[in-house]
């Protein structure tokens, strides 16, 4: 199911012993566009210290009450590595956190998450114990280990969710619009849409473009440039809030947009969503 980065805002993240704190923003990972850490304000037991959390520890969503469960301990969080979430996360920074935390590097493999779709787990007998990061990169493996000596200090490629709001968006042929939020799929952490708001440019609506069509961001410049054409986005079918968005709204859209490709099974299909 996807979710709306806007409702994610203020869940309560909550450890195995306490409330840690509430969401307030996310860090999103600008190569494969998924949420790489959560941005949350501890609130008064730890004087409002914005800590990171990574999807990494999230387990089962309980929705309902708003409440993202981790298996990690208020003691973990106020020991944990200080990052200062107003500048920008350095690869070594990720490393300290991940290592601190048990966490696998999740660059180096196939997968959005390392090796894996899916978040996985701390190493065995690794999770939360605060080894160093030279022991801890021991225990990742030659191969993620050879990656991530070869990325070494290179920019982690960590943009914060709601500094992308408002910006521009380009087609083909002139500006369309602007970013008005994210929709995530909730198992992956990747975001799948950016919803954009039309309402500028004529009497529109929100639409939803994919990462995959996005052919350029400039970060200096706030605009994101899509290969599509203004008619296209106009024509394009309306994203409601209110309603959830189906399987099969998201292929009508990929077929609006003529967005063919081939599934596993080798055999052409109108549409391949995420996940096929």
């Amino acid at each position: 199911m996807l979710r709306s980065m806007r409702d994610l805002e203020d869940y309560t993240i909550g450890a195995t012993d306490g409330s840690i704190g509430k969401v307030k923003d996310f860090y999103f990972d600008d190569e494969a566009w998924v949420i790489r850490y959560f941005i949350v304000d501890t609130g008064s037991w730890l004087q409002s210290r914005k800590v990171l959390i990574s999807p990494l520890a999230i387990g089962k969503p309980n929705w309902a009450e708003r409440i993202l469960p981790v298996e990690i301990t208020q003691e973990q969080v106020r020991n944990s590595p200080d990052i200062d979430t107003e500048q920008p996360v350095s690869r070594q920074h990720e490393k300290t956190y991940l290592s601190y935390y048990g966490y696998p590097y999740y660059w180096g493999g196939v997968g959005l998450w390392g090796g894996d779709l899916f978040p996985g787990k701390p190493l065995p007998g690794l999770e939360g114990s605060g080894l160093a990061p030279a022991d801890h990169a021991a225990a990742q493996g030659a191969e993620m280990q050879a990656e991530a000596a070869l990325r070494g200090d290179e920019d982690p490629h960590l943009r914060s969710c709601k500094a992308v709001i408002d910006y521009h968006i380009l087609a083909s042929d002139g500006q369309i619009g602007h970013v008005q939020g994210f929709l995530v799929d909730e198992k992956t952490w990747a975001i799948r849409y950016l919803v954009v708001n039309t309402s500028n440019w004529w009497l529109g609506h929100e639409v939803l473009i994919a990462p995959k069509w996005i052919e350029n961001v400039s970060w200096s410049g706030s605009t994101v440039s899509v290969g599509l054409t203004q008619q296209a986005v106009q024509d394009a079918p309306a994203y409601d809030p209110n309603a959830p968005v189906e399987r099969q709204e998201e292929l009508g859209l990929y077929t609006h947009y003529g967005r063919t490709g081939h599934g596993a099974d080798g055999k052409k299909h109108e549409a391949v969503l995420p996940g096929d």
